[in-house]
């Protein structure tokens, strides 16, 4: 009993969504924009965001320069956005905000841009255009909009971009040291340190610029040797001003005990 009530439940489920759908198909042929527009906002509002999107992206060039072109623009940006079409839900946010600056949307389409450009950022390891953008899509919210109420959640997202950042910045210093390209190396390594000044990587950026100092030392032609070794003593007391509780201060100890050597004799 209990099985065919189940089959009798799907079997009813089945014929509703095939109406449902022979429905919408109806309405996506028919020539009537303003049920299109009823049905539209009705699908937005009940979060069917792709059918809705359908009728929108239509109703745009049928309702442009007529009052609903404006919700009708907001609104297809959102279902863009909320099905994971970011770089193009970003730029008809954009679009958006400045087709209609005194809109009552505009702040929160500028936010919702941002938040594109923060969602399609990738991994470290990857170009951070996208992540650039984002932070300055931010910065420039925030003084737009000072007292926001997404103030906490715009601190929270720009922090998290910018330390993808500090860790590309890291990471490329780092593999320099590692393939043994050490004047890069240092190069690379103290930009990092400049650009990200409070990043939880220098600590190891300015050890490793000790150590890179050292070996480029160590390798050098003659007449350049005493003016690299030099210069790591200076990394090497900059290091421990900055840190000298570090778990690396005794390696950097004993290289710079080893070129003090070396510079004496």
């Amino acid at each position: 009993m209990i099985l065919k009530q189940l089959k009798y439940l799907v079997g009813l489920l089945l014929i509703l969504s095939m109406g449902s759908c022979s429905e919408y198909q109806k309405l996506l042929k028919s020539d009537n924009y303003e049920l299109k527009y009823t049905r539209a906002i009705e699908y937005y509002e009940d979060g069917d965001y792709y059918r809705a999107e359908n009728l929108f992206e239509e109703l745009m060039n049928i309702y442009k320069g007529t009052n609903r072109a404006e919700k009708i623009h907001y609104y297809y940006s959102y279902c863009l956005y909320a099905q994971g079409e970011l770089s193009l839900a970003a730029y008809h946010f954009r679009k958006f905000a400045r087709t209609y600056p005194n809109s009552e949307y505009k702040m929160d389409a500028e936010f919702r841009a941002a938040v594109c450009f923060a969602e399609v950022s990738p991994k470290p390891s990857l170009d951070q255009a996208f992540t650039e953008r984002g932070i300055d899509a931010f910065q420039d919210f925030l003084e737009k909009y000072p007292n926001t109420e997404y103030r906490d959640t715009v601190n929270k997202l720009v922090d998290e971009l910018h330390h993808k950042l500090e860790v590309k910045a890291y990471d490329n210093a780092y593999l320099y040291y590692k393939i043994g390209e050490y004047k890069s190396a240092i190069t690379a390594l103290n930009n990092s340190i400049e650009d990200f000044p409070d990043s939880p990587f220098n600590e190891d950026a300015m050890f490793y610029v000790v150590k890179s100092s050292f070996l480029l030392a160590e390798g050098s032609v003659q007449s350049k040797m005493k003016e690299r070794y030099e210069n790591t003593i200076t990394a090497y007391y900059r290091f421990k001003d900055d840190y000298p509780d570090s778990e690396y201060l005794q390696e950097a100890v004993k290289i710079k005990e080893k070129v003090e050597n070396i510079l004496e004799q």
